[in-house]
């Protein structure tokens, strides 16, 4: 499997989860990541299975790459399975991979604020953080939690002012920030919970 076009040089965010189902709060992480980055693409990373979360609840591969494709509607954003391909269970370890093959792009790891609360119990977490620069968009109910979480905490010396937010593609690492923006309420879990969604 080949990895998502890229030109030299370029600024790619990476958006990794599990897109169960996919929802419009994604594409909307994926947006302001885009603007306030400027961005010249985000790769979505559609993982074969959360080591954090329950898999009997996770639909088919197949199916959440299809759905997020849709769902993304951006032609600079590329949905894949490629974590699968390369057999990566933890994000580090597909940081690390990209990084490998191909060092010339800036990257930039992009997470809902949601996932800042747990990003302490990732996998070697540190590695991610101290190797890519990590943006984090606010969702509903969860900046009180990602602000005082573990990771931000440890890491508070080295957060970069909004303002600046653009200039994290290709600069220093450790380095991260919070990124604002008008909040969608989808989540997720809630489709599944109220059975708009089954696999």
């Amino acid at each position: 499997m080949r990895l998502p076009p890229a030109g030299y040089g370029q600024r790619v965010g990476l958006f990794g989860g599990s897109f169960n189902p996919p929802h419009s709060g994604h594409a909307l992480v994926s947006r302001t990541a885009m603007r306030r980055l400027k961005l010249d693409r985000i790769w979505w990373l559609v993982t074969p299975g959360n080591p954090l979360k329950n898999i009997s609840e996770l639909a088919p591969l197949e199916t959440r790459v299809h759905l997020a494709a849709a769902c993304a509607d951006d032609p600079r954003v590329t949905v894949t399975a490629w974590e699968a391909w390369l057999g990566t269970a933890y994000s580090a370890q597909t940081v690390v991979a990209l990084r490998q093959r191909r060092p010339d792009l800036k990257f930039v790891w992009v997470m809902g604020a949601d996932n800042l609360a747990t990003f302490h119990r990732w996998q070697n977490w540190r590695s991610i953080i101290d190797t890519v620069p990590v943006a984090i968009v606010d969702r509903p109910g969860a900046e009180l939690a990602a602000l005082s979480a573990r990771a931000a905490c440890t890491y508070a010396r080295f957060r970069v002012p909004e303002r600046d937010a653009a200039d994290l593609p290709g600069g220093p690492t450790p380095a991260w920030t919070f990124l604002h923006t008008p909040r969608d309420p989808a989540s997720s879990t809630e489709l599944r919970r109220s059975g708009a969604w089954k696999i």
